[in-house]
């Protein structure tokens, strides 16, 4: 007659189950890490894969901005500009600031570092 389980073994046994699936070889946390940190950089690669979003990133790194300036300065109307800002800001590059009605733009630390990067590219 095979022993009678309790819960509190059946628990046990699926916490160690568990922690057995859990634990991987050092070798291959580094290939998931590096993996993820390739799958983060791709992404951002491809929110400023746009000419007009790395004007919008140049700009606001010499300073926050109106959302009506930023307009003016890309010469483009403000339902575009908006599209590009919500794809920046959604990619955690820029974050916005409401002031009344109006809304201002800044660089995140994210996009500082970009701003950075790409200023060396094309200096």
């Amino acid at each position: 007659m095979p022993p009678a389980t309790t819960k509190t073994g059946a628990k046990a046994a699926t916490a160690t189950a568990t922690k057995t699936v859990a634990a991987k070889p050092k070798g291959l946390r580094g290939v998931e890490q590096r993996f993820n940190k390739a799958r983060r950089a791709s992404i951002l690669l491809k929110h400023v894969s746009d000419p007009t979003r790395l004007q919008v990133i140049l700009i606001l790194a010499e300073g926050e901005r109106h959302v009506g300036a930023l307009c003016e300065q890309l010469e483009q109307s403000q339902p575009a500009v908006s599209h590009h800002l919500a794809l920046l800001r959604h990619g955690g590059i820029i974050a916005p600031r409401r002031q009344g009605k109006n809304n201002f733009y800044s660089l995140t630390e994210t996009g500082t570092e970009l701003a950075r990067v790409v200023t060396n590219l094309i200096d």
